[in-house]
């Protein structure tokens, strides 16, 4: 569950169906977010297989890492951004949560993989605990969901920041990086743009 990358060539309705109907392929592929090398297993039915997209890349390039905390790796898919944090912010402890069984599947074997797996954890979003707090919530957001749809997702998920902390998104200009950023505000979430790259937009939302 993530935003769309025109690389990528399978059908995209599938990434954000909880049991994709294409067949189960594997493919692995090695980046190296914030200067840290990975080998993360992706497959068919899930966003971005067997390369990085274009929106994490920019989130990697454009923000350091964070410094410790509980984070929420919203829209997981097969754990990049999360284990990415993990592997960085060596007291970290990370959810990651996505609807997509088969996501789930492939970022808990890439925790496993990684040595990451007493830090990081893939879930169901209802499989959360009631009342978990989170530091701070990295995404690349499932733009294609709908309009209304990723604003209740959101609009889910933000009240679980603690007190001061934050949420950061990338999200493409031409998909409503923009308008997210107003309307996000509006609704008593100031968000500002950390940076712009390769036509997308890095947001970050503040909770007071």
């Amino acid at each position: 569950m993530a935003e769309h990358d025109p690389e990528q060539g399978e059908q995209q309705e599938h990434y954000f169906s909880a049991d994709p109907a294409v067949p189960f392929e594997r493919e692995s592929f090695t980046a190296a977010p914030w200067g840290h090398e990975m080998t993360f297993e992706t497959g068919s039915g899930v966003f971005s297989r067997g390369h990085l997209d274009h929106a994490t890349a920019v989130l990697f390039r454009e923000l350091p890492p964070p410094v410790q905390g509980q984070f929420l790796d919203l829209g997981c898919g097969y754990g990049v951004i999360g284990l990415a944090i993990a592997r960085a912010v060596p007291l970290a402890n990370v959810t990651a949560v996505d609807v997509n069984e088969r996501a789930l599947l492939l970022a808990n074997d890439n925790a496993r993989a990684a040595g990451l797996s007493s830090r990081f954890v893939a879930c169901l979003p209802e499989q959360v605990p009631h009342g978990q707090v989170f530091d701070e919530i990295w995404s690349n957001p499932p733009i294609r969901i709908g309009k209304q749809a990723l604003h209740e997702l959101l609009l889910r998920w933000l009240p679980t920041l603690a007190p001061g902390g934050r949420m950061v998104m990338v999200v493409g200009k031409n998909l409503g990086g923009d308008s997210l950023q107003r309307w996000l505000t509006d609704q008593g979430w100031p968000t500002e743009r950390l940076a712009s790259s390769k036509g997308f937009r890095v947001l970050e939302t503040r909770r007071g």
